[in-house]
């Protein structure tokens, strides 16, 4: 079997498992209104709107009521109904929500609408849903499931609109793969960036400040500053310059830019100063493409490769909004590459080589380049109406990546507005799945900006614009890096790297000096000085995970050592104490040389 065809049919027995949810909830709660029922990664969810709060127990019986609806192996039978008599016959059925988005297919200029209908095997109907489908032939073939979670989802996405409660399930071809997959989200649980945030110190939310709105703990904030230092030695050496540039800009720029049309729900509300609307940057591209063209550019110029750590405020729903991986505010790791066309291929394998260094580092072995593109059909919608150019620069970063025998997956319809790009997923230590990062092709902003270049002829001519970001943003990084690391995070980058634990007071004097030599080397040291039992201390010091203890002594002040306890690999060994200072600095400073 391909691997092709298996996500097809993966795909298609979620879906089909959550019309099995939806009739079993139907059996429960016959008053039920359904809204929606996708399939999603690793399962699917479907949205109810119940005469009451469910609680957990309910998925005990629920999936009671889905085994044996998988036993009768109900056959699936699609049909097509005339809008008007589907519409009808939803509305009879108290179905309301349905009868919304039947309503809104009419205004499209859909003239039928698809159901599908379950059968017993004797030819009983049993259940009938609006769906497009595809699904598979019978109830028996939708492979082993687990319903998860219930949650609260607005209909629609709207805080607006009604409240409903969602059911989350799992489903997997067998039973082994998802007892694989359930024991990893065990595993994930014990990881989760929110528990082990707060654990570590790392970030918070607070109320006042607003949701999604993260505030970042000195030790985030150590995280975050090694993170930049480490982007901003390796964009260095790959030729890049750095920018500054306002969170916040004249409306106008962004209606020329193209993103109020096109992405103006996910912007805050704009704000008025001195009768002129002003939005908070929700990108920093358009402020790039202004420096870009505020200097006459030669051909001897480019490539420019402008490069800003540059803050971004997006609105995300509250119902999306998920510890750091979905914020209202983000710290992107940006940057616009302005080349020419000749010039393109070098560039954006560099900026796949970029990527794959960092992989490297933080021991990401597992990733896959989501290659994606435009729909014909939504020209001049969703995309911009530039159809030889959106070939064009599809053919370029298709060559560029099998050339390179990088993996990748086409994915159509994903593309920015502006042009096609790559995002990149990655799996953690555990298996779990990230989106973390994207590589972007435009074609179409620098010419909404005027941007132009001098080439060799003496001739203006439009430069192509790679956006990229390896590092995504911190907030999802960090949050993506804590689950990958479980909080024990490398030596380079662990907010705090060593820590001395003195036996008892007597022996204060010695680990301040040790403490002073190891702060003058430049290692991020913390002293224990409490009148805590050395037990305690030492108790403490792992629960933050850092990754050296230096127990003192007695001994090791009479010998000038320190007992070395080691977080990462368990060892405990006696070192001297000026080759300890040494090697934990070299260590700590390893991966920027």
């Amino acid at each position: 079997m391909s691997k092709e065809k298996k996500v097809f049919e993966l795909s298609t027995m979620r879906h089909s498992c959550s019309h099995v949810l939806a009739q079993a909830v139907m059996q429960m709660f016959p008053d039920a209104k359904l809204a929606i029922g996708p399939d999603i990664d690793n399962g699917f969810y479907y949205d109810f709107d119940l005469p009451r709060t469910l609680i957990p127990e309910d998925l005990v019986l629920l999936e009671k009521k889905m085994k044996q609806i998988v036993k009768n192996a109900q056959r699936f039978v699609q049909k097509s109904v005339p809008i008007d008599e589907a519409i009808s016959l939803l509305s009879g059925a108290g179905q309301t929500y349905k009868v919304e988005m039947a309503e809104d297919l009419k205004k499209e200029g859909e003239r039928e609408i698809s159901f599908y209908e379950n059968f017993m095997p004797s030819g009983e109907a049993t259940f009938i849903d609006m769906c497009r489908g595809p699904h598979v032939d019978h109830s028996g073939q939708v492979g082993a499931f687990k319903l998860t979670t219930i949650a609260g989802a607005y209909w629609r996405g709207d805080e607006k609109n009604k409240m409903l409660q969602r059911i989350y399930g799992v489903c997997f071809a067998t039973q082994p793969e998802l007892d694989a997959y359930m024991k990893m989200l065990e595993e994930a649980k014990k990881r989760d960036h929110r528990k082990l945030g707060k654990e570590l110190e790392i970030f918070l939310f607070d109320e006042d400040v607003g949701p999604g709105l993260p505030l970042w703990m000195p030790n985030g904030g150590v995280l975050i500053e090694m993170l930049e230092k480490l982007a901003k030695v390796v964009e260095d050496r790959a030729g890049y310059v750095r920018v500054r540039t306002p969170h916040l800009a004249k409306e106008s720029m962004y209606i020329k830019s193209g993103h109020l049309p096109y992405y103006k729900e996910s912007m805050f509300p704009p704000m008025d100063v001195d009768g002129v609307k002003y939005y908070l940057k929700a990108m920093n591209c358009p402020h790039h493409h202004k420096i870009f063209g505020g200097v006459k550019r030669s051909y001897r110029d480019l490539p420019l490769r402008l490069a800003e750590y540059g803050t971004c405020y997006r609105y995300e729903q509250t119902g999306e909004l998920f510890g750091l991986m979905r914020v209202r505010s983000l710290q992107m790791n940006d940057a616009h590459i302005y080349c020419t066309e000749a010039q393109f291929e070098q560039e954006f394998q560099a900026v796949n080589e970029m990527y794959l260094k960092y992989f490297e580092i933080f021991g990401i072995e597992k990733y896959v380049m989501r290659f994606s593109t435009h729909d014909p059909k939504k020209l001049g919608e969703k995309f911009v109406n530039e159809p030889a150019l959106w070939k064009k620069t599809e053919d370029m970063v298709r060559n560029v990546l099998i050339k390179t025998k990088t993996p990748f997956i086409e994915v159509p319809n994903e593309a920015a507005f502006y042009g096609p790009k790559i995002d990149v997923q990655v799996w953690s230590a555990i298996g779990r799945e990230f989106t973390l990062a994207t590589n972007q092709v435009d074609f179409a902003v620098p010419r909404r900006f005027e941007l132009t270049y001098i080439d060799e002829n003496g001739k203006e001519e439009t430069p192509l614009c790679i956006h990229r970001a390896p590092l995504g943003t911190h907030e999802r990084f960090v949050g993506f890096l804590i689950e990958h690391y479980a909080g024990a995070f490398p030596v380079w980058l662990a907010p705090i790297q060593v820590k001395i634990l003195p036996v008892s007071e007597k022996f204060n004097e010695y680990a301040s000096e040790l403490f002073a030599q190891l702060k003058a080397a430049g290692v991020r040291v913390r002293l224990d000085d409490s009148d805590e039992s050395l037990g305690k201390k030492i108790r403490s010091a792992e629960m933050m995970k850092i990754p050296y203890m230096l127990v003192v002594g007695e001994k090791e002040v009479a010998d000038k050592t320190v007992a070395v306890r080691d977080y990462a690999t368990k060892k405990q060994e006696v070192v001297g104490k000026d080759e300890f200072v040494a090697r934990v600095a070299k260590e700590a400073q390893a991966v920027f040389q």
